[in-house]
């Protein structure tokens, strides 16, 4: 049997929606971790569809034990106490083996801090990569929990952001993690 890119279909996706201050979030996970979130869509109803719409394979379910962790951990990190949230379990078997390094880089970037394409390419040990970064990131299934917002263009200016808000949302996640440049004007 052929299973390629299939690696999750034997197991159990599980799903829910939670309010946060920027909106209603959601959050997909397996027995090994979160494989999905959803940033807030325009309605509660649009994020729901999106988590749970025909052939999705989730079903809704409470979160316990370490997804209830995680959801309880992005509530506080959108309320302003900073978390790098690099300690929620993660289950990237879905995702190609460049894609899963470029997000363990975009992972370890701080909340305030930021890297440029080019310098995510260059961790990684592709450097001239930059434009395959972006792509990768613009894929990214977890955004949040691996923090594609903090990855800029070169020149600090906000490009393309594939999650629902675009790159208002990628602004306003900025500035509540306090990014220099974002939001309040800094004090010298």
């Amino acid at each position: 049997m052929h299973t390629g890119h299939m690696l999750r279909s034997d197991r159990a996706v599980a799903g829910a929606l939670f309010d946060t201050v920027i909106g209603t979030c959601a959050i997909a996970w397996t027995d090994i971790g979160v494989v999905r979130f959803l940033l807030p869509e325009a309605t509660a109803a649009a994020t729901r569809s999106r988590l749970l719409g025909r052939g999705s394979g989730v079903r809704e379910e409470e979160p316990t034990g370490p997804m209830a962790e995680a959801v309880a951990g992005v509530r506080a990190h959108l309320r302003g106490t900073l978390d790098d949230l690099r300690w929620i379990p993660l289950d990237q078997t879905g995702s190609p083996e460049f894609h899963r390094s470029v997000y363990d880089i975009t992972r370890a970037i701080d909340p305030g801090r930021t890297l440029s394409y080019g310098q995510v390419a260059e961790r990684i040990g592709a450097p001239g990569a930059a434009q395959a970064v972006g792509q990768a990131l613009g894929r990214n299934p977890i955004p949040l929990i691996v923090p594609c917002h903090r990855v800029l263009a070169a020149d600090h200016a906000l490009h393309g952001f594939s999650a629902p808000g675009g790159l208002t949302t990628k602004q306003r996640l900025l500035e509540i993690e306090r990014t220099p440049g974002f939001g309040e004007p800094m004090l010298f």
